[in-house]
């Protein structure tokens, strides 16, 4: 890359036997990474941005080419470094691999904070941004060269010098508490042991798979814990293994975050914001506390009286099956298990009897005919591949006869691994000298483990998840911009891209077309799919509290937070509920905020999910009229909303697909509250 008006030095290359060491859009040899590896591919690719950063700081005349291009071409190098250092972190058997992965990825977040602030860098961009040339560009560039400018001014570039180190020192302390919570709660190795009583009502498949010879031992984590609360009979079991969940991490972590809260609210005043939320919000959609509170405070009125309905109805059930006083309150470990029970009784609905008709393999082969029917790709495994476990698989995206992307499936638990769901992006979309570099991303999952005898059986909730996250999957493989700066769109609009897939499983034609009985092949039953969407209500108002009262605590976190009366986490919650006035919630002896990703990787970003919500149901509109296979629409779909990154406003794409401004009627109405 050639940024200077000098003659400049060649870059570094990495050993020829270094797995991160391929040609343009060749996959890396995971199989072969080490420690050591890492270090090397992230060295030098520190040494060889900080090179390219120079000459940019040193060029006489500055132009989009040799400032913000080059900016974006560092950043892709650093972000991708990055990103796969961090995944061997999140993934590897090996624990010096994945000490490595994280030292290394630390590495790298504190250059970007360096950079972000550093004032030589940041005027040169500025000469361009104040040049004529700048008012020459096309409205997608002018957004590029903005959104950078934005950035970098929210990165602490502006401060003086004293400010300036004191931000520095806050992002890199902030980093490694955040890495700290990360490893506190994915070692939390807790095991929930009963007997035959404890275990009473459990699916028999499931007691199967963690029979020993003094009884069971379930751990606990995301995919045992619906099984258990949905079906133990026991309240004991079902209230033990709540708080054992509640608990991961939680002998480190509500330090870790005291301190991170701490931390953050100081960042944000030093920047010049009343709360950390009101710095962290100004690049999102909502762009201030006052629309965030506004927005939930909305939802808590309109659900609230569904909330309280809601919980009648189980103590009602709760009455006819066990003969417990209607007017004694309901405790929060008994609402999947009396929800569940309504299910089965009044609707016929039995969320262990469906998932007998969802086997990963059908379901993964469902969901990839169907997307790639509608958005007009295609997937190849690819054999040549090599990854980081034998559980992972490869792919290729293909549009036509053209590379679009590479996607990593690893979808099921093992020690040391990260604990929830994600799609992981890997690599960004971008126009480089050699040609089109093509996205990277991987599905991150911990559904239920197939044995030898029974394979991964899903839940009807658990293939929402699976849609929802190969949604963001398909959001990476669709960039096609130039810069990768400007693949991401607003946080607060991310999750709607994937959210509107799960619509998808709650079609019978869709859903019929791959649910079939793991034993018998016998079709997903009409009938109960019938049930299902008879039953898809129940509780939903409850279900809408219960995410509401994660975003106010989140809100309250980073946006109320005050340094002269100390935050008692444990407290909060039980506030929240008080001023919710629809249950408690809280559960004495639990600390539920020492695991709770959210709060520690993504501050003020809850809100987010039900903001995202709104659009994915107005936008699912279309599909509803056209049809949910129709290519024509889902083609439009990827190449204006999917395939957008930050290139457009997002208001305007949707508007663009929807025909009309959007709202949030179809929301609304999927709640169940018109």
């Amino acid at each position: 890359m050639s940024c200077s008006d000098k003659e400049e030095k060649p870059q570094k290359e990495l050993s020829a036997d270094n797995p991160f060491n391929v040609e343009l859009n060749q996959p890396f040899d995971f199989a072969n990474v080490t420690g050591a590896a890492i270090e090397e591919y992230v060295d030098v690719t520190i040494d060889n941005s900080v090179q390219v950063i120079e000459e940019i700081k040193k060029g006489s005349t500055p132009t989009l080419a040799n400032t913000f291009e080059a900016y974006d071409g560092v950043s892709n190098e650093l972000s991708k470094a990055y990103s796969n250092a961090f995944l061997m972190y999140w993934t590897s058997t090996d624990s010096i691999t994945r000490a490595k992965g994280l030292a290394s990825s630390q590495k790298i977040d504190s250059l970007m904070t360096v950079l972000g602030a550093d004032k030589a860098l940041f005027a040169q961009l500025k000469k361009f941004k104040d040049s004529d040339a700048y008012t020459q560009l096309e409205k997608r560039k002018k957004r590029f060269v903005d959104g950078v400018i934005e950035n970098f001014e929210q990165s602490g570039v502006n401060l003086d010098e004293a400010k300036l180190e004191r931000y520095k020192a806050l992002r890199s302390e902030i980093t490694d508490l955040t890495s700290q919570y990360s490893t506190n709660m994915n070692t939390a190795d807790l095991v929930l042991k009963l007997d035959e009583k404890g275990a009473k009502g459990l699916p028999e498949s499931f007691k199967a798979t963690y029979k020993t010879e003094a009884g069971y031992e379930i751990p606990v984590m995301s995919s045992t814990r619906g099984p258990v609360m949905d079906n133990a009979v026991e309240e004991s079991t079902r209230k033990e293994f709540d708080k054992l969940y509640a608990n991961r991490g939680a002998d480190k972590n509500l330090d870790v975050l005291e301190q991170l809260v701490k931390k953050r609210y100081e960042l944000g005043q030093l920047m010049g914001y009343n709360s950390f939320a009101e710095y962290n919000l100004v690049n999102k959609m909502a762009k201030n506390p006052e629309n965030v509170w506004e927005f939930v405070n909305g939802l808590v009125a309109e659900s609230k009286e569904k909330a309280i309905n809601d919980i009648e109805v189980l103590k009602a059930q709760r009455a006819k099956a066990f003969g417990i006083d209607e007017s004694l309150p309901i405790n929060s470990w008994d609402l999947s298990f009396y929800k569940n029970e309504i299910l089965k009784n009044n609707y016929k609905v039995d969320n262990e009897k469906i998932r007998e008709y969802l086997p990963m393999d059908a379901c993964l082969g469902g969901l990839f005919d169907i997307y790639q029917e509608l958005l007009g790709l295609e997937f190849k495994k690819d054999e040549t591949a090599t990854v980081w476990h034998e559980d992972v698989e490869a792919y290729k995206v293909y549009e036509g006869d053209k590379l679009k992307g590479r996607f990593y499936l690893d979808l099921y638990p093992r020690p040391n691994k990260e604990s929830w769901f994600y799609c992981v992006p890997l690599s960004s979309g971008k126009q480089t000298a050699e040609g089109y570099e093509v996205p990277v991303a991987m599905l991150l999952g911990n559904f239920t483990k197939p044995t030898e005898t029974m394979p991964s059986l899903l839940s009807h909730n658990e293939l929402n998840t699976l849609f929802h996250e190969f949604g963001h999957i398909m959001d990476s493989m669709s960039y096609e911009g130039e810069y990768s700066l400007q693949e991401g769109t607003k946080s607060d609009f991310v999750e709607a891209m994937s959210q509107i897939f799960e619509n998808w499983t709650w079609d019978y034609d869709i859903l019929s077309s791959f649910a079939k009985h793991y034993k018998t092949g016998e079709v997903f039953p009409k009938e109960l799919f019938d049930n299902m969407v008879n039953a898809k209500n129940v509780s939903s108002g409850l279900s809408a509290q219960g995410s509401l009262r994660r975003c106010i605590y989140d809100m309250n976190l980073y946006d109320k937070y005050d340094p002269n009366q100390p935050l008692d986490t444990d407290q909060l919650w039980k506030d929240i509920d008080a001023e919710m006035n629809v249950m408690d919630w809280y559960v004495e002896g639990t600390h539920p905020q020492a695991s709770w990703i959210h709060i520690n990787t993504h501050p003020t970003y809850y809100y987010g999910y039900l903001w995202s919500e709104v659009y994915a149901q107005d936008m699912f509109t279309v599909f509803e009229e056209n049809g949910l296979r129709d290519q024509e629409t889902g083609v439009k779909y990827r190449k204006l909303i999917l395939s957008n990154g930050s290139q457009r406003p997002v208001n305007e794409v949707v508007e663009e697909f929807l025909g009309r401004p959007s709202n949030n009627k179809a929301y609304i109405k999927s709640l169940g509250l018109e």
